[in-house]
């Protein structure tokens, strides 16, 4: 369930709009446990040939692709790096981001030349609070949100000390000493979500046979 800082961070969010390509049921129910629980609209689809109709059809905030599915060449990989590269916001018009997810297995295929593309990633299994701070960074600056996730939690955990001072001043109300209820999430919920993620790592992908890097860097 949601806790409170999850509500605050809601509040004054203009309209998340995610739309997830991968094809891999972990990741998906992962990303849809995480992102669900933060109250933001998103959409599955396991086919990569379909996301230029998605992006034709509706406007998103954000793109999660994994790159087993788009590969690093092609036109697919060609328009999802041109608006990765774009213009956050231009006359006022939010401009979908994207953020690449990488597996585990083609980490050291791929790793390389995102970052040589200067391309948002992250590698599968993800670690929950990177993969919501590298979300919710994309989001902001696109200006789907108003601040990042990370910021709107601390704002609301000090308040909430600091009212808890007030009612009772001996409280040691600390980082170190924080009540479990100040975290969004509960370590079952975060046991959860990691547990999910690694199901899909003990999988063995068979990497394309050409995603496009160049030879001196595979």
């Amino acid at each position: 369930m949601p806790g409170p800082a999850d509500k605050a961070s809601k509040t004054s969010q203009p309209d998340v709009r995610i739309l997830i390509i991968d094809d891999d049921e972990a990741t998906q129910n992962a990303m849809r446990h995480v992102l669900d629980s933060e109250g933001w609209k998103f959409k599955i689809q396991p086919l990569a040939s379909e996301t230029l109709n998605e992006l034709a059809a509706e406007q998103w905030s954000l793109l999660l692709v994994n790159v087993a599915l788009s590969g690093l060449s092609g036109p697919l990989f060609a328009t999802l790096r041109d608006l990765s590269q774009a213009t956050a916001v231009e006359e006022g018009k939010r401009r979908v981001r994207v953020l690449f997810l990488v597996p585990e297995l083609l980490a050291q295929h791929a790793q390389g030349w995102l970052e040589h593309e200067r391309l948002p990633y992250v590698i599968k299994p993800v670690n929950l609070h990177d993969f919501l701070d590298k979300v919710s960074d994309l989001l902001v600056e696109n200006q789907s949100i108003e601040r990042p996730i990370r910021q709107v939690r601390t704002d609301f955990r000090a308040e909430r000390r600091a009212k808890d001072r007030r009612k009772s001043p001996d409280r040691r109300a600390t980082p170190m000493f924080a009540a479990r209820d100040d975290y969004s999430y509960s370590d079952e919920e975060i046991a959860e979500f990691e547990s999910q993620e690694k199901e899909q790592s003990k999988r063995r992908y068979k990497p394309p046979t050409d995603l496009g890097v160049p030879k001196d860097r595979q």
